[in-house]
């Protein structure tokens, strides 16, 4: 059990997430906040809290709320946070951290001065076997590492007719597939390799260049179709695919190839990373999986069981081998690191959670890569 009182910002797809891994740690969730207090009173009743919040500064002057999870529009990140550090709260921010590297900046010198811990729940590190493989490439298992290779793929808005804020770059940013699931892969496989990309090439392509919103509200991944009389066209400049060409510091090299208009992928990620003695891949799909591959004797695949991995992997490991973890508990191991940060009385020492430093890496990343293709050239990053 954790002493401390959490709030969360935000009732749709990815809230009620944080409030259940939060709940299922013994954090005690003292509310949440809708974008208005009607969606706030029917989330509150939902998930059984006890206190719906009118106004986000009904958080911020709640003083059995020390800390601010943030699961709303992109566009709000920068101010939320902000103003949630000024009011001494430590924040969880979901990615992006902010719309553009100078409010990220910003946010990074801000935590820091603050001594408050500070991160971006970039959950996917926290598949244990992805822990792993961040193991393994640390004690040298795989020699120096020559390349990095991988997907992220996803069909929720392959139609003209499927819609969501995130396709508007006024509120999710110039970047939608990038920036929403592709940051996800390259904080990953950095968080694996320890390497920094210094240079990217990339082609993005936008499918649907006008799509057909819905008068009404559509939720994220809610499959739901509007009638025909209740569609209108809406111009969109964000992408749905692309490729991105990596270079990493010390001569790495890594492809990277981002849709969310591939058919069949609800939500798929994989990675390949090739070193001189061995290789590791995994795939989303089959997440309590990791394969090893080798040269010169029989390839290995490894199931998920915490007598078999590193003893940093066995921490964030809640069920023996054969009982499957999964989406939901990446959560609940990323928020364990965080508060496990926090109740240390030093959360901004050496952290294991993603912090805003490397959530700031992310929004320099997507500036280049989108630099790049907007210029058909390499980027230094």
């Amino acid at each position: 059990m954790y002493d401390i009182g959490v709030a969360v910002a935000g009732t749709g797809f990815i809230g009620p997430v944080h409030v259940e891994a939060l709940q299922r740690l013994g954090i005690q969730v003292r509310g949440l906040l809708g974008s208005s207090p009607e969606k706030s009173e029917r989330a509150r009743q939902r998930l059984g809290l006890d206190r719906a919040y009118a106004r986000y500064e009904d958080i911020l002057a709640d003083d059995g709320v020390q800390a601010v999870h943030l699961a709303v529009p992109n566009v709000l990140h920068y101010e939320m946070t902000s103003q949630a550090l000024q009011a001494g709260k430590h924040v969880m921010c979901e990615k992006p951290l902010a719309m553009n590297a100078s409010e990220s900046a910003r946010l990074v010198e801000q935590a820091r001065a603050s001594g408050l811990a500070a991160g971006v729940c970039y959950n996917i590190r926290f598949y244990p076997l992805n822990l792993e493989a961040r193991a393994r490439v640390a004690r040298g298992d795989l020699g120096a590492i020559y390349s990095i290779v991988g997907s992220y793929v996803q069909d929720w808005l392959l139609y003209e007719t499927d819609y969501n804020w995130r396709v508007l770059a006024d509120q999710g940013g110039a970047l939608r597939a990038v920036a929403d699931i592709g940051t996800h892969w390259m904080d990953l496989v950095c968080s694996i390799a320890g390497l920094h990309v210094e240079a990217v090439f990339a082609d993005l392509h936008t499918v649907h260049p006008v799509r057909r919103r819905p008068t009404g509200e559509v939720e994220t991944f809610s499959g739901k179709q509007a009638a025909e009389e209740d569609l209108e066209a809406v111009e969109i400049a964000t992408e749905d695919c692309g490729c991105i060409l990596l270079r990493f510091k010390g001569g790495t090299r890594g492809v990277l190839w981002v849709s969310q208009v591939t058919a069949g992928r609800k939500n798929c990620l994989r990675y390949e990373i090739a070193g001189a003695h061995k290789a590791l891949a995994w795939n989303s799909e089959r997440p309590n999986e990791l394969w090893i591959g080798h040269r010169d004797r029989p390839n290995e695949n490894l199931i998920r069981d915490p007598a078999l991995v590193d003893a940093g992997a066995r921490g964030f490991i809640n069920y023996p081998g054969g009982h499957n973890e999964g989406f939901p508990d990446t959560f609940k191991q990323c928020f364990r690191a965080f508060y496990d940060a926090i109740a240390s009385g030093n959360p901004t020492r050496e952290p294991l959670y993603p912090t805003f430093e490397e959530g700031h890496r992310e929004v320099v990343l997507c500036e280049a890569i989108l630099q790049s293709h907007r210029e058909q050239r390499w980027v230094a990053v």
